[in-house]
């Protein structure tokens, strides 16, 4: 159900400076109850205007419904019972939306989140020169808080991922899993630590978030991809992040380069009372 976030949506797609007629947007509707498609629809006919100045190259809208139950109230989204089926579900339609879009003259894939706030307008130039396999940028949430799922590997995270069942999903963010993972967020720059000084630093990363993502779109068509499924115990772009390593792909993140999200009002999980940074990843 995005039909609120999309007038916001449109109005930061408009304005990005990367050449609108080299860039296909596609999007995918599925086990919506409210209005998007038809909102949706309304505001691709405003933006594909044949009097438009920021038309795109073209639109593709997808309609496929997974059957999956995502209407949870916020609470029950974020709860750790329902992420395993949530990210496998979130994974699955992500495969299906790269699958039916993508394109054999395409070279890169650029995911965004719907409910995105505020970005660099420059943002996928801004990426694109890195030339990196995998790269994003730092989410960050209106209210303070931010994407979780952008991460290095701890020692004690690969500790507990070797005492887990194969089947089980590691979530981020959750106090029944302490992995003290070293999030993205905390390696943005610090007065006291001088850390990461420059809007462009990079750090490699071993799990990554769906605020932005941009990927070479090689990478897809070797069959990387979100797994519906848990790989290395991770699902969705966790598990797009560990399969491309698997792989032999980079995996990289801007901490200081920031893109701004809807508050999810999610709760902090394992994280609360904690300072950021305090407890680092080995």
């Amino acid at each position: 159900d995005a039909a609120a976030y999309l007038d916001r949506y449109f109005r930061l797609l408009s304005e990005l400076t990367y050449m609108h007629q080299f860039i296909d947007l596609a999007f995918l509707v599925g086990d919506s109850q409210d209005d998007t498609l038809k909102v949706l629809q309304d505001e691709v006919q405003r933006l594909q205007a044949p009097s438009g100045l920021v038309r795109f190259h073209s639109v593709t809208i997808i309609q496929k419904d997974f059957g999956d139950d995502l209407h949870q109230n916020v609470e029950e989204r974020h709860s750790l019972k329902a992420q395993g089926t949530r990210r496998k579900g979130i994974g699955r339609a992500r495969n299906y939306l790269l699958y039916t879009a993508l394109k054999p003259e395409h070279r890169w894939v650029y995911w965004r989140d719907v409910d995105i706030v505020e970005h660099p307008t420059t943002v996928i130039e801004d990426l694109m020169k890195h030339n990196r396999d995998i790269i994003v940028p730092n989410g960050k949430e209106i209210e303070g808080r931010y994407d979780y799922n952008s991460w290095q590997e701890s020692w004690r995270g690969r500790r507990l991922r070797s005492r887990l069942g194969k089947d089980t999903i590691l979530a981020e963010g959750y106090k029944e899993y302490r992995t003290h993972r070293s999030s993205l967020n905390w390696m943005a720059y610090d007065n006291k630590k001088k850390r990461a000084k420059h809007l462009h630093d990079e750090v490699p990363l071993d799990g990554i978030g769906g605020v932005n993502i941009l990927v070479k779109a090689d990478v897809h068509r070797a069959g990387i991809n979100f797994p519906c499924y848990a790989f290395e115990n991770q699902a969705d772009t966790e598990g797009f992040a560990a399969m491309a390593k698997r792989a032999g792909y980079g995996v990289y993140g801007l901490p200081n380069y920031v893109v701004w999200h809807v508050d999810t009002q999610e709760k902090e999980g394992n994280l609360k009372g904690k300072k950021e940074g305090k407890e680092k990843g080995g």
